[in-house]
């Protein structure tokens, strides 16, 4: 993806992220996307001496599993993930993709188990955050906890979305919406909106979306052709975005 001074951005990537690990969330660049968010500096200082561990997690490797007793939620700092849970029939299915910013384990609350396996689609890195010492915080730095209940009410919106999308749309429709939500994410970090680097694979695509490899593949051309989108194996360029937002609102 082109940053501001044109080169290609792959989705993943972020300046500063690699930085050493004295960067605490005071110093990170990704702090207004997540939980510090509108903190004063005490209260940064505060959020910096709980998250005070962080996890490299190698591409493919899982940083926990379906079932795993739930201790924290984490941070992305760096890479990408997946999430994916098992259907009744025993298949996997992808239920997100969480990038730099986005927090992994919200679904270990309710039941003190993950529900899902996270794995990391490329070399990443985590800030860990034990769940029992941030409700701790949350009481004591109220901004804390609005952050986090508007992070997870973001989580429960974006669901929703998929099964409205998933019950009532075709895979234009899908593929669409799934483009312009990835993009609209990335133009939050800063960066140009309209070409980025897939980490997922079409058949990962599929899965979140509820579409057959063949079925991505076919659409991803014909958007081509209609010359709305560009595709060069896993890079894609928007040149049309309007033409992709009302595809994706088509009915």
């Amino acid at each position: 993806m082109s940053d501001h001074s044109g080169q290609i951005y792959t989705l993943g990537q972020h300046a500063g992220l690699h930085a050493p690990l004295k960067n605490a969330c005071s110093q990170c660049s990704l702090h207004e996307l997540c939980l510090a968010e509108g903190l004063d500096l005490a209260d940064l200082m505060r959020i910096d001496e709980l998250v005070q561990k962080r996890r490299r997690v190698a591409r493919q490797e899982a940083l926990y599993q379906a079932g795993d007793p739930f201790t924290a939620i984490y941070a992305v700092r760096s890479g990408f993930f997946k999430t994916e849970g098992l259907l009744g029939d025993g298949r996997e299915q992808i239920t997100g993709f969480q990038m730099a910013g986005e927090l992994l384990g919200l679904d270990g609350i309710s039941t003190e188990r993950y529900a899902c396996t996270a794995v990391a689609l490329e070399d990443s890195e985590v800030c860990v955050i034990p769940f029992a010492e941030m409700e701790d915080l949350g009481r004591a730095v109220p901004a804390l906890q609005r952050n986090f209940h508007r992070l997870m009410s973001r989580e429960l919106v974006q669901d929703q979305n998929l099964l409205v999308l998933l019950g009532s749309s075709r895979a234009e429709e899908r593929i669409a919406a799934f483009l312009l939500n990835l993009s609209r994410r990335l133009s939050r970090r800063g960066y140009a909106a309209s070409e980025f680097v897939l980490r997922m694979t079409r058949e990962e695509i599929g899965s979140y979306l509820g579409l057959k490899l063949e079925t991505v593949s076919r659409t991803l051309s014909k958007m081509q052709r209609q010359q709305i989108i560009e595709v060069q194996q896993r890079h894609i360029r928007i040149i049309d975005i309007g033409a992709l937002e009302q595809q994706s609102q088509c009915q």
